[in-house]
């Protein structure tokens, strides 16, 4: 690896102020018993927030001859949070719901597991926030039971938003930790390979939206 070349640090420069902002472009990938695999992504409308949360990496302190000998650190955990104004009906068994006749949704029903897609825009003080954007993948997710609240309308109505706690088991990716989360930087991504990702989890008019594996994934993204 060649030397780095020596340069004062330089704050703030121009193009180099950075930040995240919004989520868009949202697609539920149900998983499919019958094929094993995450196949018939659907559009997710009036998604308002989803929250990214790591959990575990906790350390565990180890002492010897009076001192702190080592540190162990617990397997980390990836979930998120999910709010949104509705759900597409393809969510319904992810969220334990059974329609048991036409119009008729029986609760508590055993959950499916899915597959998650969506974008965070990237911004600098150049093109605001035309920059660019962060493609987030999540697999092997389950939801927790939603609270939902019905309040009165009043002279300052507002629109229900639902939420879940979502949970992920993440899956085995050879010479890696186990993966469930993964975030491509379209800056910094190749664009054809990008667009060849984007055709695959948004569908195309030959053939319709998937969710690779994480290994599929990783080798589309590499390479010159």
């Amino acid at each position: 690896m060649p030397a780095a070349t020596a340069k004062r640090l330089v704050w703030d420069e121009e193009g180099a102020r950075l930040f995240e902002t919004g989520v868009d472009h949202v697609v539920l990938y149900p998983y499919q018993l019958s094929t094993k695999d995450y196949s018939l992504g659907v559009a997710w409308n009036g998604v308002t927030k989803i929250s990214n949360k790591a959990s575990g990496a906790q350390e565990q302190k180890k002492y010897a001859d009076n001192i702190k000998y080592l540190s162990l650190y617990s397997a980390e955990e990836f979930g998120v949070t999910v709010e949104a104004f509705s759900s597409p009906e393809e969510f319904d068994a992810c969220d334990g719901t059974l329609e048991a006749a036409p119009g008729v949704k029986v609760a508590g029903q055993s959950r499916s597991k899915f597959g998650l897609c969506y974008r965070t825009l990237i911004g600098n003080d150049v093109k605001n926030q035309d920059y660019g954007y962060k493609l987030h993948l999540v697999w092997n997710a389950m939801a927790q039971p939603a609270q939902r609240d019905y309040s009165t309308i009043n002279e300052n109505p507002d629109a229900q938003t639902l939420s879940w706690e979502i949970t992920t088991t993440p899956l085995v990716v050879e010479g890696m930790k186990p993966i469930a989360h993964i975030a491509i930087d379209s800056t910094k991504a190749k664009p054809e390979k990008l667009k060849a990702l984007e055709d695959l989890l948004y569908g195309t008019s030959a053939k319709a939206a998937n969710l690779p594996t994480p290994k599929e994934v990783i080798d589309m993204m590499k390479g010159a």
